[in-house]
């Protein structure tokens, strides 16, 4: 065999363990987005499942106070209006926004419920605010959750050289679960008898 040839068969070779090399790149990096979008959505889920847990419990709660707390309507539409929308909720962002409207008319009751303190010795009621506790909690843990996985599919998404399969695929960015910012705001309670 000529020089020549062994050569241009080196480089064939060459060429060809490159491109099985890239080729098994792109395929890993394909793959790892598969899994971590996959990883997001069903975290997604665990945080809906929570979400709808609190929708269930709200009518419950919501009648409870209206028992002493008929002439606060306001609040009571409120919470019906967050339900509904929670209920007709399509993508993450309208359901991220339907739970911090909820958060908030949840956090206008519960100041309402301050001011009868009949209400807050009446074991229903303080049943499902356990039973509300439990599952704000349980919220607080999957959202922190899901957030993790937004951070790490995100970044992924970001940093190269895997920024450019994220394009070349069509990864798109997934959103956080933020809180709105009226829910950073101390409440005012107050315990003076009225």
């Amino acid at each position: 065999m000529s020089k020549g040839w062994i050569i241009a068969l080196s480089i064939i070779g060459a060429i060809v363990l490159v491109g099985g090399i890239g080729f098994m790149w792109v395929m890993g990096s394909y793959n790892s987005f598969v899994n971590m979008d996959e990883s997001v959505k069903a975290q997604w889920k665990q945080v809906e499942n929570q979400l709808q847990r609190r929708n269930d419990l709200i009518p419950n709660l919501v009648s409870t106070v209206k028992g002493y707390a008929a002439h606060e309507s306001g609040i009571f539409e409120h919470i019906a209006d967050a339900r509904a929308k929670m209920a007709g909720a399509k993508t993450p962002a309208d359901t991220i926004n339907a739970a911090n409207q909820m958060s908030s008319a949840l956090s206008r009751l519960l100041l309402v419920v301050e001011n009868y303190p009949n209400l807050k010795a009446d074991q229903s009621f303080n049943r499902l605010m356990d039973e509300l506790a439990g599952t704000e909690n349980r919220l607080a843990v999957e959202r922190m959750r899901y957030n993790e996985l937004v951070r790490n599919y995100n970044a992924m998404r970001r940093r190269f050289p895997t920024n450019m399969i994220a394009g070349m695929f069509h990864f798109e960015e997934a959103a956080y679960f933020n809180v709105p910012e009226e829910a950073k705001a101390v409440p005012k309670v107050d315990f003076e008898k009225k």
